[in-house]
């Protein structure tokens, strides 16, 4: 077989602990998963979960105990951080209920989920898709990936993110609108989930702007931090 032109080569993040890497196939996000983040962004109460993707290669993989570049992107001047758990799925299935979801789960990683907010704005008003505010190049940066054996309790983690050592977002995983297990019965019943998928299981309160020459470091307990810095284009 011969192809037009060279595939693009596969995404894959460090795993902790292990020489292998983990490939990934698509990158799930779960919009307004937090009660106070829902309420900052204007609305409140359970509803129910939703989701957007956004591209494998729109992920930044950061390497464990490095600083990732992002160049701040074109078409906005609003550009947000959002920290966020990430679920990384071992083993795939469809309509996968609650009660068995955690033995799909391979492990987590942090990543912060960048948003051009006021593309995102935009697109609401107009009742489009938000992909031009949330799947852009390098809008998702993430760290290595911890294997679930070694994570500790990830449902009672601190989740936190500071920008040039200042505390924006400080909460913790058990504040999560829709439980990890929850989740994934949902996602599971839309999609057929397949070992390399990602969820990006929401963001908690004090989303703000970011700026050229900002650092963020941010972490969930147990897991690898990750670094990112903000660069000119």
């Amino acid at each position: 077989m011969s192809f037009l032109f060279t595939p693009p080569a596969v995404t894959h993040l460090p795993i902790v602990g292990r020489d292998q890497r983990f490939p990934v196939r698509r990158v799930f996000c779960v919009g307004r998963n937090y009660a106070e983040h829902a309420k900052e962004m204007g609305f409140s109460g359970r509803e129910a979960p939703f989701f957007f993707m956004k591209p494998a290669d729109a992920l930044l993989v950061v390497e464990a105990g490095q600083t990732g570049r992002m160049a701040y992107p074109g078409l906005t001047r609003d550009l947000h951080h959002e920290i966020e758990l990430v679920v990384a799925i071992g083993t795939g299935g469809t309509n996968i209920p609650a009660q068995d979801a955690m033995r799909h789960v391979f492990g987590y990683a942090v990543g912060l989920d960048m948003t051009r907010r006021d593309l995102q704005n935009d697109m609401k008003k107009q009742g489009r898709p938000w992909e031009i505010g949330k799947a852009f190049e390098q809008s998702g940066p993430i760290g290595p990936i911890t294997p679930v054996a070694e994570a500790g309790d990830i449902g009672g983690a601190a989740i936190w993110l500071q920008v040039n050592g200042q505390d924006r977002q400080r909460s913790d995983v058990s504040h999560l609108i829709w439980s990890i297990a929850e989740t994934i019965e949902h996602i599971s019943s839309a999609w057929t989930l397949a070992p390399g998928d990602l969820i990006f299981s929401g963001t908690p309160e004090g989303v703000a702007a970011v700026q050229t020459g900002d650092t963020l470091e941010g972490g969930v307990t147990g897991l690898a931090p990750l670094k990112v810095a903000i660069a000119a284009r």
